[in-house]
């Protein structure tokens, strides 16, 4: 199989290549909400999944995602892919039951097996999840693309959603941040091994035991760390929920390099267009320098769970969610009153 750079087929990389926030405000602002009394979680709080009731106990949970690659290997792109998938349906507090992929590709030029790995990775993932993929959709389309639609169910009583953060709760952060600007670094070849492969470790990782663990201890607010950053989910959070947030820079986790990466300039443009949305609402402090600001704006892929936890139920999700083994149990800030969902970070 000859070697494909899958990075070099795209104008961005992962999640980092999402519309902005100001552009799908703008395509959205006229379009109606759902009237369907059994939706339950739709578009007005810019949630990571649609939640449907079936029942009195049960709810569907649905979501679909797909971007361009993000490493050059073809088989941990399929996995980082369905992961990140996936983690809508855990970040909602659901269990997924199945999954459809979702396949752009240059069939004419890039060889078939090149596909036939991603889609294997994808696959391989989602049995990890402990789902199957029963189906899908592909186009031919010059720039390669894959994701999933991933249908799961969650009781009625234990839906976690984005804007029910109250003042008083902690911030706590399951995965290190950094996998955009290393991503940038690897498109641009300068990228070291060790640090390509942490950050497709913890891109492939699932949300899973992470999810369990916060629907375990009570959790009511959560959302998963993606393409608008941990600054631009953080804000969907604090504006759906009416409240603000303090943040301690030096409390949350990053991927070793990442630091380098970005004080050489490795930023992506969507981690810029993160930084420049949520400029007006920030109150930087004063040692926070340009680095930091981009590395917390970061476009991540297959982030971790932001999960807002009140103070009495913050020592149970932290050994529950230790158990389960996450990559990072950080506790990075907590929830502040304000009408105004401004950040404080320093």
């Amino acid at each position: 199989m000859k070697k494909i750079k899958l990075t070099s087929l795209s104008h961005g990389s992962g999640c980092g290549c999402k519309m902005t926030r100001k552009d799908l405000a703008v395509v959205l602002a006229n379009i109606p909400e759902a009237q369907d009394p059994n939706v339950i979680i739709g578009t007005a709080t810019a949630d990571d999944a649609a939640v449907y009731k079936i029942d009195d106990k049960r709810a569907i949970v649905q979501t679909i995602d797909f971007f361009t690659p993000i490493v050059d290997d073809p088989y941990c792109y399929g996995q980082i892919s369905a992961a990140n998938s996936i983690s809508d349906i855990y970040a909602m507090g659901g269990r997924p039951l199945f999954a459809l992929s979702i396949i752009a590709f240059p069939i004419k030029t890039i060889s078939a097996s090149i596909l036939e790995e991603i889609v294997k990775g994808g696959i391989d993932k989602a049995k990890e999840a402990g789902i199957e993929i029963i189906g899908g959709h592909s186009i031919d389309d010059p720039e390669p693309k894959y994701g999933l639609t991933v249908t799961g169910v969650v009781e009625l009583d234990k839906v976690v959603r984005n804007d029910k953060a109250q003042a008083g709760d902690i911030l706590i952060l399951t995965k290190p941040l950094g996998t955009g600007i290393i991503s940038r670094a690897i498109k641009s070849d300068d990228a070291a091994d060790e640090d390509i492969k942490e950050a497709i470790d913890v891109m492939s990782f699932l949300n899973k035991g992470a999810s369990e663990a916060m629907v375990e201890a009570g959790i009511k607010a959560a959302t998963d760390i993606t393409g608008f950053g941990l600054l631009g989910h953080l804000y969907g959070m604090l504006k759906a929920s009416g409240v603000g947030a303090k943040l301690s820079l030096s409390s949350i986790p990053t991927i070793n390099g990442v630091w380098n990466y970005a004080k050489k300039g490795h930023i992506p443009g969507g981690t810029k267009n993160n930084l420049d949305y949520v400029e007006g609402k920030v109150v930087w402090g004063d040692s926070v320098s340009k680095e930091a600001k981009y590395v917390i704006a970061d476009a991540q892929t297959s982030g971790g769970l932001l999960i807002s936890c009140p103070k009495e139920k913050k020592e149970k999700l932290i050994a529950l969610l230790s158990k389960a083994g996450c990559l990072a149990v950080s506790e990075i800030g907590e929830i502040v009153e304000d009408k105004e969902s401004r950040l404080w970070i320093s």
